[in-house]
Formats: C-alpha cells, sequence, structure tokens
C-alpha cells in the first residue's frame, strides 16, 4: 500500500529474464534472487510500490516456483505473485526464467530499466545489463 501522500504515481511494467545452468532449486534460487537484487538495485524501488510479479520459466525448470524465492525478500510478502510455464517454441533459449512486474512509481521517478541477464541478453541486447548506463 502507498503511504506516501502528495506523491503523483504511474503505473509501470518492468520486464526481465535470466537462465540458469542446471534444473536444480539452488540454481534457479541463485537466478532469481540475482535478478531481483538486480532489479531493486538498478531501478532504486521500494517493494511496497510493486503491486504484482509473474515468472514464467521455460518447460525444462521444474526445480522450484520463482515465486516462492521472491516471496522470502524483505517487503515482498504483501506482493501478488504467480509462476507460469512459457509457452514452448522449438529452438528458443533453454532453462530461461523470465518475469514482468506491475508496479506504482512515482512520476518524479526515472523510467525503469528492464534487467536481462545471462544467456537471456540474448533476447534484448538492448536491455542487458552490460548495455545499460
Amino acid at each position: 500500500m502507498l503511504e506516501e501522500t502528495g506523491v503523483d504515481w504511474q503505473l509501470c511494467a518492468i520486464r526481465g529474464a535470466t537462465t540458469v545452468p542446471e534444473n536444480t532449486a539452488p540454481a534457479m534460487e541463485a537466478a532469481v534472487v540475482e535478478l531481483l537484487d538486480a532489479l531493486e538495485a538498478l531501478n532504486q524501488i521500494d517493494p511496497a510500490w510493486i503491486i504484482s510479479a509473474t515468472f514464467s520459466v521455460t518447460r525444462d525448470l521444474d526445480a522450484l516456483f520463482p515465486a516462492a524465492i521472491a516471496r522470502r525478500r524483505p517487503r515482498w510478502n504483501e506482493v501478488a505473485l504467480l509462476d507460469v510455464q512459457h509457452m514452448h517454441v522449438e529452438g528458443s533459449l533453454p532453462r530461461c526464467i523470465r518475469m514482468l512486474i506491475h508496479i506504482q512509481l512515482p512520476k518524479s521517478h526515472p523510467q525503469p530499466q528492464h534487467i536481462y541477464m545471462r544467456e537471456a541478453q540474448t533476447l534484448r541486447p538492448d536491455w542487458s545489463l552490460a548495455s545499460l548506463p
């Protein structure tokens, strides 16, 4: 719930993705933590501003639910979280975790930065961490 009064808010969406080297709970947890740490740091967001987060995984990942990792983060307990399986397209990037976050940001806040890490940088090279200022 937004507690700051006198602030003009705007609804935004932030996308991101990462990959894991293997279908194991430790590998998936490390990747999700890395992705969400980068999301919070790069965008300087307060988790209380997050409305919802949807995580999708490719069909070769089933060791854990990414939302379960997000739910354990400080101040994420009020965020609506959902996990889904990403549509399979033959030849697409394997072992990929994607996210779509809906967030209320102060209108004075800089435009959100989308985050594509590890092998997922090939999906959107223009949004990879390496290409950000």
